[in-house]
């Protein structure tokens, strides 16, 4: 099977960063973890009067095609560190995991599209992505992860520096099949 670079974003603003740790930490048990960016902080994209949202980016190499990402390791992380979700997209959650970019795919797996629209809109997505790959180009786009958050950068969204050494430095697992 061939490996492929995936990055995730994750998000929480209900005890983030336990819940960042914990979701890092069940990542990087079952797939390499590569690099991890800074924990950045953001309001509510809805702008209701939830608690800030704390995000931060991971890159992974994985065997697995988007769907099975979705169904053998996203979910069941955010189901065991309590996610419901409902009718409400924004609402609040213990942690939210994407899957903003899959090699240099382009198109829809899993009824999603890829890359994660959000990539080219929200600066909290765009951001911490950047900041560990600043220069993949964009899928659709062409244009350069670092580019891409320059533009949405808008000061609603800040780096947490003392946040972020509470992350697992990278590589945070040896690849499959190391000894």
């Amino acid at each position: 099977m061939a490996d492929h670079l995936v990055w995730l974003l994750l998000g929480s603003n209900i005890d983030p960063e336990r819940n960042l740790r914990s979701a890092l930490c069940a990542i990087a048990e079952r797939e390499t973890v590569l690099a991890v960016s800074s924990v950045w902080q953001s309001p509510p994209a809805d702008g209701s009067d939830q608690p800030d949202y704390f995000n931060a980016a991971a890159l992974i190499r994985t065997a697995k095609t988007p769907a099975e990402l979705f169904l053998r390791l996203i979910a069941p992380i955010e189901r065991r560190l309590g996610r419901r979700r409902g009718a409400d997209p924004f609402a609040a959650r213990t942690i939210d995991i994407d899957l903003s970019l899959y090699d240099d795919f382009l198109g829809e797996a899993g009824g999603k599209p890829l890359p994660h629209p959000d990539v080219l809109k929200r600066p909290y997505v765009a951001l911490p992505l950047a900041e560990i790959s600043p220069d993949i180009p964009h899928p659709a786009t062409g244009e350069p992860l670092r580019a891409i958050a320059e533009r949405l950068r808008d000061g609603t969204v800040r780096r947490r520096e003392d946040i972020s050494p509470l992350l697992p430095p990278p590589p945070l697992a040896q690849p499959h099949g190391a000894d």
